[in-house]
């Protein structure tokens, strides 16, 4: 999405798994205007604090612009609306402009192509890993203060996308109607029609490119071809168990959405809150377990650079590296906060244990999967 022991090495597993380090050769694009807060710094072009000065200079940069555009950030996703009101506080002269939120990766950069050139267009991207892949050419490299402390897995080696915060692929389910499955083909049974759902489309959307990549794993398939998992949504399609509604609190709550392939903390959401549904359970499979964080990037084409700039320093920071564990992620500074006695150790402890064999995929896995997927999953499960 730690550590005491066992689950340390486990949870730096999620990033160790993913043993090829991201090294991709694309280049920002053009630059905007210089921030208002120093007419000598080019905020679109910097790709260090260095580059403004100071920290502070970050600061007022970003400060004199006064808006920040964010956009697929629920607020229960993860903790998002504890960190962006934390950001609102801390920076009262920032007005955070908060943009569909329960949009894909995919449409995120689409928001940035439609409005490109306008002041609406995202400063920021939230991503899963095959869309970031995909679309790098849209970036601006940007490399925090903790950089050194994200593990070389989890990140592009130029900062134009960085993985910061994760968890495992997990079924969440009602109580009160199921028993907690045991294995996948569980959810391929008569009890369980028209109850199954996965959180979005997997062309377009990482938890359900994820759910996808379980039920390859789940299937005795590798991160290698995804073909198994596609087959495992199409015969369950065809056994009338799956659900094409998009899974929300709400969904879960009214029963809409009574089992759903989804991220551990996502999954865990559903029961939190006088919203939540008290008999939601979340099962981690056992066997394989499939891991992966979601990445963080700046718009190139940022209408508020400096703004984006200080959002992903704000993001890297001990702070909010505790408030998505405190969501139930595991975020990219763990191993290093730990080390550094700056995690918060009860939070960690909370964490769920998670299978001693984890599989992340790799950026060619990835690349291939989401070819894959792009060809055959429509027609899989229409």
């Amino acid at each position: 999405m730690a550590r005491f022991p066992r689950r340390a090495r486990v949870v730096a597993g999620i990033a160790l798994a993913a043993t090829a380090a991201l090294d991709l050769t694309s280049c920002a694009g053009a630059s905007a205007a210089p921030a208002e807060g120093d007419s000598a710094v080019d905020a679109a072009t910097a790709t260090t604090v260095a580059d403004f000065g100071t920290f502070a200079d970050l600061e007022a940069a970003a400060k004199a612009e006064g808006q920040l555009n964010v956009i697929a950030l629920p607020r229960d996703w993860a903790n998002y609306g504890e960190i962006l009101d934390l950001f609102a506080e801390k920076y009262p002269e920032i007005t955070i402009n908060e943009a569909s939120p329960d949009v894909s990766s995919a449409e995120e950069i689409q928001a940035a192509e439609t409005n490109k050139g306008l002041d609406t267009a995202p400063d920021v991207f939230d991503l899963g890993l095959a869309v970031a892949l995909q679309n790098t050419d849209v970036f601006a490299p940007y490399k925090v203060q903790t950089w050194d402390d994200i593990p070389d897995a989890l990140k592009e080696s130029t900062g134009l996308f960085v993985g910061d915060y994760g968890g495992y692929m997990s079924i969440g389910y009602d109580s009160s109607k199921f028993e907690a499955p045991k294995t996948l083909d569980d959810l391929l049974g008569a009890d369980y029609k028209g109850a199954v759902a996965i959180n979005g489309d997997p062309t377009q959307a990482g938890a359900a490119f994820a759910a996808v990549g379980l039920a390859t794993i789940q299937s005795d398939g590798t991160l290698d071809d995804f073909q198994p998992g596609i087959d495992f949504f199409s015969e369950m399609q065809k056994a009338g168990n799956l659900l094409k509604v998009d899974v929300t609190t709400a969904t879960v709550a009214s029963g809409e959405t009574p089992v759903v392939f989804d991220w551990d903390y996502l999954n865990a959401a559903h029961a939190a809150g006088d919203d939540g549904n008290k008999n939601w359970k979340v099962v981690v499979l056992e066997g394989t377990g499939y891991a992966g964080y979601y990445n963080q990037a700046i718009n190139k084409d940022a209408p508020n650079p400096a703004a984006a700039r200080l959002w992903q320093e704000f993001l890297y920071s001990d702070d909010v590296q505790n408030l998505w564990l405190k969501g139930g992620a595991r975020p990219a500074r763990m191993e290093a906060m730990t080390e550094a006695g700056t995690i918060d150790a009860d939070l960690a402890a909370a964490l769920p244990e998670v299978p001693a064999e984890t599989v992340v995929p790799t950026e060619e896995q990835s690349t291939n999967a989401g070819t894959l997927l792009g060809e055959k999953w429509a027609a899989a499960v229409q």
